[in-house]
């Protein structure tokens, strides 16, 4: 199974009030980090982004596609960056741009386990988490179903799709404390990231 990867970052951010794609994170921007983490793991790598929205500088080989309909969310995200991708991957592991702390070696366990299920998603405190998570291009049909209907959830196209629902505990050899499941919502969150990593708040 070919297997590439596709970076979100088309979101409002309402609760963190400014772009995710843009927050500083050391000497890179968000973005930049995951996308680097993806980078010598998994090919191709596709960002999708929002219409008309300025990214960071990334590496020239990194697509940039845009969400063909706006304000729908990551369920439109996801249907425009598996389409782009479809000529080049069977499936593609998912993240938002707002997970610094994902770890190569995670997304190469993730991907190991997506085996047969349309979809394989991590399951963890009770909880899906469908931005860490693995999805063949075979479900575009069910995506546009979803969006037709004016079903904008991630959710509903797990309950849609055969899923293997993975949990924690067959993660935490690649990642003790499952922080490749962590992401920034708002200032605080960023401001404790910065902090687990080492990095003033400001820099």
């Amino acid at each position: 199974m070919r297997v590439g990867a596709l970076v979100i970052c088309g979101g409002q951010s309402r609760r963190m009030r400014t772009s995710k794609a843009w927050l500083r994170f050391g000497e890179e921007y968000l973005l930049q980090r995951v996308v680097r983490v993806f980078t010598g793991t998994l090919e191709p790598v596709l960002v999708v982004s929002a219409p008309g929205q300025q990214l960071p500088c990334l590496p020239d080989n990194i697509e940039i596609v845009r969400d063909r309909v706006s304000d729908r969310g990551p369920l439109e995200a996801l249907a425009t960056g598996l389409e782009a991708i479809s000529t080049q991957a069977d499936a593609a592991f998912v993240s938002g741009c707002d997970a610094p702390f994902l770890r190569p070696g995670f997304v190469r366990c993730l991907v190991r386990l997506a085996v047969e299920a349309d979809i394989t998603v991590p399951h963890e405190e009770g909880r899906l988490h469908p931005l860490a998570a693995v999805y063949r291009v075979r479900v575009l049909p069910v995506i546009q179903e979803l969006l037709d209907a004016g079903t904008l959830r991630l959710t509903a196209l797990t309950e849609r799709c055969s899923c293997r629902s993975v949990p924690g505990s067959a993660l935490r050899d690649v990642d003790p404390e499952l922080e490749s499941l962590r992401n920034i919502n708002t200032p605080e969150e960023y401001r404790n990231a910065l902090s687990t990593s080492g990095i003033p708040w400001g820099d």
